[in-house]
């Protein structure tokens, strides 16, 4: 609707994070059941905890935000209404929105169902001691049957968008996923769930990326950072023994409703179930956030309601817990303001994280300083040496011809199908005069990327342009852009320099269809019909031509006639000046050879040089030059001269 204005992309994310405070405020009022200062609170808390700042500042944290507010609407259709009947349809449907937005959506399903099965557990446990139905059991059982069909029909739809498989990362991605001992996979795999918990309680250290390196494996049993993993889990096993108590009391559910919001989210991101790219994430912390800010707020609520006369104390503590949370906020939000700033905060955040240091080289060689980017590709290479993109992009930068090959190689070696490895050491090896192994490397890159239109050019240039298959080369790079004019016009010059003018103006015609604005078609286009002569197409093309620059200016754009009047008053003074130039030659042969009679006219002359000038090669009579009047053909010669 706006364009690519990044403005309004952080518009849009903003309003819908306020939809899900709004939405999540109402969870705690009408289905958590607290107070309505503390459910206000947590609604505010959700809005300014610096967790969040990557998902609403980042536009691909906004498939995040929507799969949370679908997901929150979804919960409130199941458990919301206040006259306690289910909309399960409603919430399956926005579930299932909520699963397309983010994959952890579908969580949503069995948070439904667990909540559910609390709410509903005496009743249960009566049939399951009695053996017998009760109708709340039976419509328990029943909404669990279509909450589980549903989810597995849409488990089915979401693996069937994947055509069947799970999406496949390496081990720059998630090192500890693809450590071969199972001892150091579950020890780091704890480890790193304690560490989003504490980023959820404490969001001091943020970054936006954390892979390669980022947090060291847990490889040893006597590593300090078990200590926080206990700490962890014995906190959460605390947790869940008080909330599978409160099954038979129900006093708590603030609790058990804190605990799965937290937990359940969460499950995907912890590798348990499917390996995934990331070692954390904030952004994926946002559903999870829910769970957290709700057992906070209800701890408060405890400690007020405990602690009545602290009153003063405990305003003036969660006044200060939101002051906080707020300029942390402020802090992270300036950090997001550009890609610089976001880079220097990676670095100064996780200064031995090589991916951090690779994409800042990047940043500084777009920016045009390449000495400084070659620093932090070196460190980036001396932090993780098998860093196969880093050795890509730091051979383009060298000017040592071995240094760079030496790159590209290692960038291949760690990385067997590095398209772009290929293709820049097909490139080196070209400027080398190394035909054959260029024109190995670059049909390897079109073996692993048959789409990879560089290579195709490049090969194209390698092979010269008395090669035979420089056609179909051409003509496959324009198959491959079907939404580009340029490679249609680069084709139709290519077909021009043979002289196949028809060939050369369709796809010149295509490169317009494309783009009724490109102006190196539109120009090689008249080019190529002035070649074949069809001066009325010519005409016609630069008539619209004209025009059409007009009406895209904003500018009062005229008849055609009133083109042709312009234009006919220029062939006139084009004639004029040639018959001067006539006259003038004809005075400076008589000014070179001495005249008897010196008033001679042109009449006079024209005869004179008839007599002399016959027979003689390149000879042009009186009629001849007569015959060059203003035309039409002038007219548009003068024409395409005034478009280049």
């Amino acid at each position: 609707m706006f364009g690519l204005q990044p403005f309004w992309f952080h518009v849009t994310n903003v309003l819908l994070h306020t939809g899900a405070c709004v939405l999540f405020t109402r969870v705690c009022l009408h289905v958590a059941g607290l107070k309505t200062p503390f459910a206000a609170l947590a609604g505010l808390l959700f809005a300014v905890h610096p967790i969040h700042t990557e998902a609403v500042t980042g536009i691909v944290g906004r498939a995040d935000v929507l799969a949370c507010v679908f997901f929150l609407v979804s919960f409130l259709a199941y458990h919301g209404n206040s006259s306690g009947k289910c909309r399960i349809w409603v919430s399956v449907l926005l579930g299932g929105l909520s699963m397309l937005s983010k994959e952890t959506g579908v969580t949503v399903f069995l948070l439904n169902l667990v909540y559910d099965f609390y709410l509903h557990w005496p009743d249960i446990r009566w049939s399951l001691t009695e053996m017998k139905w009760n109708p709340e059991t039976m419509r328990f059982t029943n909404r669990a049957a279509k909450m589980l069909i549903s989810l597995g029909i849409l488990l089915a739809l979401r693996l069937a968008i994947l055509q069947g498989s799970l999406p496949k990362f390496s081990q720059q991605d998630n090192p500890a996923a693809f450590h071969p001992s199972l001892f150091v996979r579950v020890l780091t795999f704890c480890y790193l769930s304690a560490f989003n918990w504490w980023l959820l309680v404490c969001p001091a250290t943020l970054s936006h990326d954390w892979q390669m390196g980022s947090i060291p494996l847990v490889t040893s049993i006597s590593d300090s950072r078990n200590l926080v993993t206990c700490f962890f889990l014995g906190f959460a096993f605390i947790l869940a023994a008080r909330a599978l108590a409160d099954f038979e009391s129900q006093r708590h559910p603030q609790i058990v409703l804190g605990l799965l919001f937290l937990v359940i989210p969460f499950l995907p991101a912890t590798n348990l179930l499917v390996t995934v790219g990331f070692v954390v994430a904030e952004r994926v912390l946002y559903i999870p956030s829910l769970g957290c800010i709700l057992l906070v707020v209800y701890g408060l609520q405890l400690l007020c309601s405990a602690y009545h006369k602290h009153r003063q104390t405990m305003v003036f503590f969660i006044v200060l817990l939101v002051a906080t949370a707020t300029l942390r906020t402020i802090v992270r939000n300036r950090d997001w303001r550009s890609r610089d700033s976001l880079l220097r905060a990676g670095l100064e955040t996780l200064p031995h994280n090589a991916k951090m240091h690779y994409n800042y080289a990047n940043f500084l060689r777009d920016s045009k300083r390449p000495e400084l980017a070659k620093v932090h590709y070196h460190a980036a290479l001396r932090l993780w040496p098998s860093y196969a993109s880093a050795h890509n992009n730091l051979g383009t930068l060298l000017n040592s011809s071995r240094a760079a090959e030496y790159h590209f190689l290692a960038a291949i070696k760690y990385s067997a199908d590095h398209v772009n490895a290929h293709y820049n050491l097909g490139q080196l090896y070209r400027k080398l005069n190394k035909t054959g192994e260029s024109e190995h490397m670059l049909i390897r890159c079109l073996t692993l990327e048959p789409s990879f239109t560089p290579a195709y050019i490049e090969l194209a240039k390698l092979r010269g342009p008395s090669d035979p298959t420089i056609d179909s080369l051409l003509k496959k790079v324009v198959e491959l852009n079907p939404t580009d004019p340029h490679f249609a016009t680069t084709f139709g010059h290519w077909m021009f320099k043979k002289h196949n003018y028809r060939e050369a103006l369709q796809f010149y015609w295509k490169a317009l269809r494309i783009s009724g604005y490109h102006q190196e078609a539109i120009i090689s286009a008249a080019k190529a019909l002035r070649k074949i002569g069809q001066e009325c197409r010519l005409f016609q093309l630069i008539t619209r031509w004209q025009l059409m620059l007009k009406i895209r200016n904003g500018e009062h754009y005229l008849s055609t006639h009133i083109y042709l009047m312009g234009w006919h008053l220029k062939s006139e003074l084009n004639s004029k000046a040639r018959a001067y130039d006539v006259n003038s030659y004809f005075d400076g042969a008589c000014a070179s050879s001495p005249c008897k009679v010196e008033n001679t006219s042109t009449e006079e002359k024209w005869k004179k040089n008839e007599t002399s000038s016959k027979g003689k090669k390149g000879y042009t009579s009186r009629k001849n030059i007569e015959k060059v009047t203003p035309t039409t053909d002038l007219k548009l010669h003068h024409l395409v001269d005034s478009i280049f």
